[in-house]
């Protein structure tokens, strides 16, 4: 895994993206930020920062439009913690003219305390990395439609991790599932593991979005950027994982700008060869081995029908609905 982080692996492959319209979550920052300064000079011609600081998201913007100075660039609220700012999030990106690109790049390392979401009775790190995570992609596949014949697949990349590869899922058997993840845990290998598990899920999620929306309508894959250095990933990582954290990104870590080529070859190189995959080392790669086992199956359709249950109140299946039909 820790190939991907090589400097003499890092490429950047030569895509044209004029005139299209591109949304980043988590973009005041990091691999986010790099993205979104990127994107403009293959072309992008309107970029929508999705930050949980309006203030935060303004200096960003401020600091892309120095570079670009004739991108339109908007700076919209999305909170992956609360369902409401997501619906209002998602139900304005359909007012948009076009979408073409989204990139969802919002995600939590997590502490070595465990914390749950008090608006939706969740762990943090399993609220946003996947069931957030999960109701924005839902809610954003109608609007990536083409909307004009001969337009191009939208594209729906959800930033994974190589660690999703690693959980060892321990709770992959309990039914309910998802009331498992709520648990408490505390310590930096209890930590390491929530985040690990929580981009399995992300690897199960992709997989079944691509089974219910066909290519020709949005192309949905996850990548791995890498270990990269100067994010705020593991922001609420301390002591020792905090020092292992700073050695590791020392030794073999990305900048951000090397990590956000990896978004673009996810989002723009890679074609409907990608669909429900999982982009690494600039390849399609496979899904963590369980998933490909009987009981991996299961636990991926169960996984499946309980998070469309959990997200029901704002109408997920009707929505995944609609793209089969085009």
């Amino acid at each position: 895994m820790l190939k991907a982080t090589r400097i003499s692996n890092n490429k950047q492959p030569k895509v044209s993206l004029v005139g299209k319209t591109a949304l980043i979550t988590g973009s005041n920052s990091g691999i986010g930020l790099a993205c979104a300064t990127l994107l403009p000079t293959l072309g992008v011609s309107h970029i929508i920062l999705a930050v949980r600081s309006i203030s935060k998201g303004n200096e960003a913007a401020a600091s892309i439009r120095k570079k670009h100075i004739d991108l339109k660039i908007d700076v919209w609220e999305l909170d992956m913690l609360s369902y409401p700012s997501i619906q209002a999030f998602a139900q304005r990106c359909s007012t948009l003219p076009r979408l073409d690109i989204a990139i969802l790049n919002a995600g939590a390392g997590g502490g070595a305390i465990s914390k749950i979401n008090e608006s939706t009775g969740h762990e943090e790190v399993f609220q946003i990395n996947y069931l957030s995570t999960a109701l924005l992609a839902i809610l954003l596949i109608p609007v990536l439609k083409p909307k004009t014949t001969g337009q191009q697949p939208g594209r729906l990349t959800i930033v994974g991790s190589g660690m999703g590869l690693l959980s060892s899922f321990s709770n992959r058997d309990a039914v309910p599932l998802i009331p498992s993840f709520d648990v408490p845990f505390s310590g930096f290998v209890a930590a390491g593991e929530r985040y690990s598990v929580s981009k399995t899920l992300v690897m199960m999620l992709v997989q079944k979005l691509s089974e219910a929306v066909s290519a020709d309508n949005v192309i949905i894959n996850t990548v791995e950027p890498g270990l990269t250095s100067g994010t705020e990933l593991h922001r609420d990582v301390s002591g020792a994982g905090q020092l292992l954290m700073k050695v590791m990104k020392k030794a073999m870590s990305r900048t951000p700008e090397q990590a956000a080529w990896t978004y673009v070859d996810a989002c723009a190189a890679k074609g409907k060869e990608s669909h429900g995959g999982f982009v690494m080392f600039w390849e399609v790669s496979p899904f963590h081995q369980m998933m490909y086992t009987p009981e991996g199956k299961q636990t991926t359709e169960r996984l499946w029908e309980e998070t469309l249950a959990e997200l029901e109140f704002a109408g997920v299946r009707q929505t995944l609905e609609r793209p089969k039909a085009v």
